[in-house]
């Protein structure tokens, strides 16, 4: 059935949730996963023509020390169900594009990832890094809530 599942994970419960669900399925099928975390780019802000920032240097290390506890949290649920699993993260400002590329050049053929539940306006404006997904990829894609 499948392969090679890819796993994007962000930290939140859903993701966690939808992490040990694709697992769950990885050992039913005798699938290897793979965990993705993007990590969105240091920001700077202006306020009143002062700029306020925490310094990109602090932020990236932070954001990778999370990522990489992300990570090493999905492996640890992977290697209890007997799961080969390995892990990436990489900054970018746009999750959705990464995971779509991801899942082609690693020859993924399921994703498994959450879905955010943006209600109303927020929905139309930002819309869900996982309706570009669904929207955008040619591999399925199990949404969990």
């Amino acid at each position: 059935m499948f392969r090679h599942i890819l796993l994007p994970i962000d930290g939140s419960e859903l993701s966690t949730r939808a992490a040990s669900t694709g697992i769950e399925l990885a050992a039913l099928a005798k699938a290897r996963v793979l965990v993705l975390h993007v990590i969105p780019p240091f920001q700077t802000v202006a306020f009143a023509g002062v700029l306020l920032t925490s310094t990109e240097y602090t932020y990236n290390e932070q954001a990778k020390a999370n990522g990489a506890r992300y990570l090493a949290d999905a492996h640890a649920m992977a290697e209890a169900a007997g799961v080969s699993s390995e892990g990436e993260a990489i900054f970018s400002d746009q999750p959705a594009d990464i995971i779509i590329r991801i899942a082609g050049e690693r020859d993924c053929d399921l994703i498994v990832m959450g879905s955010h539940g943006r209600r109303g306006m927020t929905r139309l404006l930002l819309g869900s890094e996982t309706q570009k997904v669904l929207l955008g990829c040619g591999v399925p894609v199990l949404v969990c809530r």
